[in-house]
């Protein structure tokens, strides 16, 4: 699941590397102009943007098993190649390209604290253009049930079952406007905040399993039960089923997460605080 840089480096000619950073819009960064100006040696360049349903009319939705097959094997992974996923720093979209994989029936790791680490522990990195690479065939075999939509959170919320929103506490709260233009402040009704940096340490990495589940249960999240997480546009939600599935708790992401459903009005959106909703 985790995976470390020297763990990666002593494995380097064994596995592909695929460098999925993202950015938020706002941010003015091109994840695919840093891959090319610096990246680890040998690193394929995963775009959540661009191996995604651009049909969907929801940012880097999950693409058909076809084509998810077609473009993974097109960077060289077939379903027997080692993969490790990563970005430029802390966890954020590597977790997003880690789950596509799952879904699709291909397990990979993410390395711990990114390029950043790797980088810190002395490691050489590579720059311009990146080399050929020569296609594999990958066959996905999917795996419903990790995957979520608006009807599946509904019925999870309906059932009193766990639903997880990465997004900041302003955000969920509906204190702050949503980034994306047209959306609804606030949360679903019953969702209980955890947000994904809550889950990281202060160099960027998962915390350990005992502090993890400290974090689910201060948020009120019941980890007996297999937890549907959410966020902005489904990309820090893998990071919490990342580490849900580090303390052994099944889970299912959101892929249209608040994109989707706040900007349905047939879905009912409340604010404040976790379980503010149940008290008034």
């Amino acid at each position: 699941m985790l995976i470390t840089p020297e763990e990666l480096n002593a494995r380097l000619g064994e596995v592909v590397v695929l460098d999925a950073s993202w950015h938020m819009p706002d941010t003015g960064r091109d994840g695919n102009a840093e891959f090319v100006a610096a990246r680890i040696p040998g690193a394929r360049r995963f775009d959540i943007d661009a191996i995604a349903d651009t049909s969907s009319g929801l940012p880097h939705t999950l693409p058909s098993p076809e084509v998810f097959a077609r473009m993974v094997g097109a960077l060289g992974v077939s379903n027997d190649t080692p993969v490790v996923v990563y970005e430029v720093g802390a966890p954020f979209a590597a977790p997003r390209a880690r789950w596509m994989l799952r879904v699709m029936g291909h397990d990979a790791a993410v390395l711990d604290g990114g390029l950043a680490a790797w980088r810190a522990a002395g490691y050489p990195v590579a720059h311009g253009a990146p080399e050929d690479v020569a296609p594999a065939t990958f066959v996905p075999f999917y795996h419903p049930e990790m995957f979520a939509d608006a009807d599946d959170v509904a019925a999870a919320l309906a059932e009193g079952r766990p639903v997880a929103d990465a997004r900041s506490a302003e955000r969920f709260e509906g204190r702050v406007d949503e980034p994306r233009l047209g959306l609804r402040a606030g949360h679903m009704p019953g969702a209980r905040n955890v947000h994904y940096a809550s889950l990281l340490t202060p160099e960027g990495r998962l915390k350990d399993e005992a502090a993890l589940r400290a974090v689910f249960g201060e948020a009120g999240v019941d980890l007996t039960k297999p937890v549907v997480t959410t966020c902005g546009s489904g990309v820090t939600a893998s990071i919490l089923a990342l580490a849900l599935e580090r303390i052994g708790t099944p889970a299912a992401v959101y892929d249209g997460s608040w994109t989707e459903w706040g900007g349905d009005p047939a879905r009912p959106v409340v604010k404040g605080p976790s379980g503010s909703e149940r008290e008034g």
